[in-house]
C-alpha cells in the first residue's frame, strides 16, 4: 500500500486545535442529558406518578432532537439517540414486566446493547464502526467543513484501525459491565446489587473514556512520527 494511504495528514481528527472546545461539548451532553431527566422528574411530581409515562415524556426532548439533525443533516445526533434508546430500552422494560430481576438489569440492558452494537458493527468492513460516528460529533460537531475534513480520513489505513479498536474496547467494556450486573444479580442481594452497579458502570465508563484520550493522543503521537520519517526518507 503507498505510503500515502497508511499515514493520515497532519489534521488527522484527533488534534486538540480541530476539536471544538471542553465548554461546548460539555454544555451540549449537559443539555442532553439533563433536559430529558428534568422531564422525567417533572412528570414524576406534577404529572403523573406512572414511571412509564414520566419515561415517554422525557424521549420527547431527544426524539424531536434527533428528528430536527434528521432533516437538518440527513445524520442522527449520536448523543441524542444514546439518550433515546436508553428511555425506550426502560420503557420496554416496564411494559414487560415488573419482576425485581428485570428491574435491576434495565439500567444495564442499553449498556450491554450498546456494546454489542459496537461489536456486530466491526463485522462489516466496510462500514464505518460505531465509535467513528461518535468520534466525529466530538471532533467536528456540527462544522460541515470539520465534518468532511473528519470523513475523508476513513481512507488512511491507520485511522481506520484506530477507529476499529477504540469500538472493539468500547464493546468489550460494556457488554462486560452487563455481564457482570447480571452475574451479580443472580449471585448476590438486590441491596448489593443496588450498591454495586452504579459503582461498577461508573468506574468502567470513566476508565474507557480517560484511556480513549490517552489512546488518540498515542495515535496521533505515532501518526507525527510516521509523517517525519516519510518525509526524512523522501529527501
Amino acid at each position: 500500500m503507498p505510503p500515502h494511504e497508511q499515514i493520515p495528514p497532519a489534521d488527522d481528527g484527533f488534534a486538540a486545535s480541530q476539536r471544538p472546545g471542553v465548554l461546548p461539548m460539555m454544555r451540549e451532553m449537559a443539555i442532553d442529558a439533563g433536559i430529558p431527566f428534568g422531564c422525567y422528574w417533572l412528570s414524576m411530581h406534577y404529572f403523573s406518578r406512572s414511571e412509564v409515562v414520566a419515561l415517554l415524556v422525557a424521549s420527547i426532548f431527544p426524539t424531536l432532537k434527533s428528528l430536527h439533525g434528521l432533516l437538518r443533516r440527513r445524520e442522527l445526533d449520536p448523543i441524542s439517540v444514546l439518550i433515546l434508546v436508553g428511555l425506550l430500552f426502560g420503557l420496554a422494560a416496564l411494559l414487560v414486566g415488573g419482576s425485581a430481576k428485570l428491574l435491576l438489569i434495565r439500567e444495564s440492558l442499553f449498556t450491554g446493547a450498546f456494546g454489542l452494537a459496537c461489536l456486530v458493527s466491526l463485522l462489516f468492513r466496510s462500514r464505518h464502526p460505531v465509535m467513528f460516528y461518535f468520534g466525529r460529533f466530538f471532533a467536528a460537531g456540527s462544522d460541515p467543513l470539520r465534518r468532511a475534513r473528519f470523513d475523508q480520513l476513513w481512507q488512511y489505513q491507520g485511522f481506520r484501525r484506530v477507529q476499529r479498536i477504540m469500538t472493539l474496547v468500547w464493546g468489550l467494556v460494556f457488554v462486560g459491565e452487563f455481564t457482570v450486573r447480571v452475574a451479580l444479580i443472580y449471585t448476590v442481594s438486590p441491596p448489593t446489587v443496588l450498591a454495586v452497579s452504579p459503582i461498577v458502570l461508573g468506574s468502567a465508563t470513566l476508565l474507557t473514556v480517560l484511556w480513549t484520550f490517552s489512546y488518540a493522543a498515542r495515535a496521533r503521537k505515532a501518526g507525527a512520527a510516521a509523517r517525519m520519517r516519510a518525509s526524512t526518507q523522501s529527501l
